[in-house]
């Protein structure tokens, strides 16, 4: 689960992380107040969308020359203007793609005198099993460009789940950053705290991009991305509660009611299958003989009858789809279950796209004779290739 830059740092701050003051706003009617509540004179202007890249981005309404989603300004007069350009309108980005976000909230924060960015993020490194600090003085730059030209400019250290930060951990990021002085003062404290935050309430990503040095020589948050982990959200219902379910796609919402693995892709070829690693071999097939995946949908090892025709629902509710590929291989999941689920689904909202399916495994041969008995126009599939074949043939 995602959350917005307002929303991280008062998570982050109420860990006792350096940020700076700020009022969230949902209406420019509010850009006025909002901005008399900080000291300025310099106030910063944030649109809140789930995305990266908003200062580079552009609002599809108002013109190439326009500014963009994240913007300074110098007075409050400048706040309000600003609030009203872009409250309501639509931010592309290179995270957003083409289709982009609209903005429905804006940050109003109080102006950094900067010396210095750099960049900082948390994560789980899946080659050692352990949380990692990802540090590098190129802040303010997309890391993955940074990876890719200067990749000696980023430092990852591992923490000791057990040790937790050492002083000798924060040592070695403050060498990496060349930090000296207060700054290096503040991330004695800063450092553990990020690590702390991130534990304590189950974190799957903190990135903070960037980090900066003031011209007072401090450490301050300037910006904040969190994710967390979906399955620990049961533990922080404080932090459930900061979902924002308008910048999510309405159909992976529906899906996460039914506990279906979901996402929304920009193909024509609508999967439902069982299994992550099953999901990625129908895509990638799918995308070899020239069509693009709609979505990644895994129903689980377990799903009911209604689990399924709930998937399948979701998926035909996608106006871009134009054809349908349950792929299915039976081992905890029954092959039966999984054909009477789309018989009911197909049965209630219709067929109106080709449908292939291909099952294998635990009473395949009863899931064959449910989908051949039931009078539906369902295409049968003997292996995965012959199936990726057929929807990609029948979609055109």
């Amino acid at each position: 689960m995602n959350i917005h830059e307002y929303q991280a740092k008062q998570v982050l701050k109420g860990f006792g992380a350096p940020v700076a003051a700020g009022v969230a706003i949902t209406s420019a009617d509010e850009a006025e107040a909002a901005a008399r509540q900080l000291p300025g004179p310099l106030y910063v202007v944030k649109s809140q969308i789930h995305a990266g890249g908003r200062g580079k981005g552009k609002f599809k309404e108002l013109g190439p020359d326009a500014k963009g989603g994240v913007r300074l300004a110098f007075s409050i007069e400048d706040v309000v203007k600003n609030a009203r350009e872009m409250l309501g309108n639509t931010l592309v980005t290179a995270q957003t793609g083409p289709a982009g976000k609209q903005v429905n909230r804006l940050y109003i924060e109080d102006g950094a005198d900067i010396d210095r960015e750099l960049y900082c993020s948390l994560l789980v490194d899946r080659s050692t099993g352990r949380v990692s600090f990802v540090v590098s003085t190129e802040g303010g730059m997309d890391i993955e460009a940074v990876a890719h030209d200067t990749p000696e400019k980023i430092v990852t250290i591992d923490i000791d789940p057990e040790a937790g930060v050492t002083p000798a951990n924060v040592d070695e990021i403050n060498t990496a950053y060349g930090l000296t002085g207060e700054a290096a003062e503040d991330g004695k404290s800063l450092f553990p705290i990020l690590y702390k935050a991130f534990i304590d309430t189950d974190m799957s990503m903190l990135e903070v991009n960037p980090l900066i040095v003031m011209e007072n020589g401090r450490l301050r948050v300037l910006d904040a991305k969190v994710s967390f982990d979906g399955n620990a959200l049961f533990r922080h219902e404080d932090m459930k509660a900061l979902r924002d379910e308008t910048e999510e796609d309405a159909k992976e919402i529906e899906a996460s009611e039914w506990d279906l693995a979901y996402v929304a892709l920009d193909g024509n070829i609508g999967c439902m299958v069982n299994g992550a690693g099953l999901a990625m071999a129908t895509m990638d097939i799918i995308k070899l003989y020239g069509k693009e995946p709609a979505n990644f949908c895994d129903v689980g090892g377990g799903a009911s009858k209604e689990k399924v025709a709930a998937a399948f629902k979701i998926i035909t509710a996608d106006p871009a789809v134009q054809g349908i590929l349950v792929n299915i291989f039976g081992g905890i999941m029954r092959c039966d279950v999984i054909a009477e689920g789309v018989v009911a689904a197909v049965k209630e909202v219709g067929l109106k796209v080709p449908l292939v399916v291909r099952l294998e495994g635990t009473n395949v041969e009863q899931g064959k004779r449910i989908l051949n008995e039931s009078g539906l126009a369902i295409t049968a599939a003997d292996d995965l290739d012959d199936a990726a074949q057929k929807i990609v043939a029948a979609v055109g």
